[in-house]
């Protein structure tokens, strides 16, 4: 019995092998924090195996990408022996409370008084104003109907109809193209990387291999990478993120949990 248990509690897990792989690459728990920005406290609690506070298996398997990318594991492997753990011990997680405990919270905006006290004031002067210019047109619409300086003026002014066309053309917005909605160099790869409704590790790389970006993005986080030939992405959780490529949005990035390997170039939107 007691060699039992002492063979499950020698085998590996994924809190024991980050642990070993972090120490074994010389890093602290504040420097895999600080380039993840996964928070201390959630970090030394996955090492322990617990991940009741990463608020649920999608953001336990997004920090578990994050950590192992940055110790040099392969984040997929983690995954697999974590998804082994929960099979083991398939209680459920906590409710998300503790988690978003943990998140940094934007401060709630404050009202712009300055602001609101500014329209205020241009309001009542506007309606001040059209009050006036109102009682002076209907008092003294008579004389200038009749004074010479009125037919004078008609007589040089052309056309109603010829002198509104123009003010009218002028006034009408274009409509937007496709090339001004995209708002990009023709000549160059711009993708823009959203994390919505969740949370991801971004990987990305410029046409030379050059690493121009690695983190992960929080919901509501965004990050722009442009190239003259090609940018190379890794998304630790492809479905929290949404991708505009070249000023056009990619509708299937992937799925909540999946890691996608992503290419692209100038012109139209080409997966790698």
């Amino acid at each position: 019995m007691s060699n039992g248990n002492s063979s499950a509690k020698d085998r590996p897990s994924v809190g024991r092998t980050l642990q070993q792989a972090r120490v074994a690459a010389k890093l602290t728990v504040d420097e895999v924090s600080t380039t993840t920005r996964v928070r201390i406290p959630i970090v030394h609690a996955i090492e322990e195996d617990d991940f009741s506070r990463c608020g649920g298996d999608v953001y336990a398997r997004g920090h578990i990408r994050a950590l192992a990318h940055a110790v040099g594991l392969d984040p997929a492997e983690l995954v697999e022996m974590y998804n082994a753990q929960r099979g083991e011990d398939p209680g459920a997680l906590p409710a998300a409370p503790l988690f978003e405990a943990e998140r940094i919270r934007p401060e709630p905006r404050r009202p712009n008084w300055t602001a609101a006290m500014v329209a205020a004031i241009v309001a009542v002067i506007g309606f001040v104003g059209f009050n006036v210019v109102s009682g002076d047109d209907s008092t003294s619409g008579t004389v200038a109907e009749n004074s010479p300086e009125a037919g004078d003026q008609q007589a040089d002014s052309p056309e109603s109809g010829q002198t509104q066309e123009p003010e009218e053309a002028a006034d009408r917005e274009p409509e937007p193209t496709e090339s001004a909605v995209a708002g990009v160099p023709s000549d160059k790869v711009t993708v823009r990387a959203t994390a919505e409704g969740g949370t991801s590790w971004v990987s990305a790389k410029d046409g030379n291999g050059r690493l121009i970006f690695e983190g992960v993005l929080e919901d509501g986080d965004s990050e722009t990478f442009t190239d003259d030939e090609r940018i190379d992405l890794i998304l630790g959780n492809a479905g929290a993120v949404e991708l505009h490529v070249n000023g056009k949005p990619i509708e299937d990035v992937g799925e909540m949990g999946q890691v996608q390997r992503l290419s692209y170039t100038t012109g139209d939107p080409e997966e790698g």
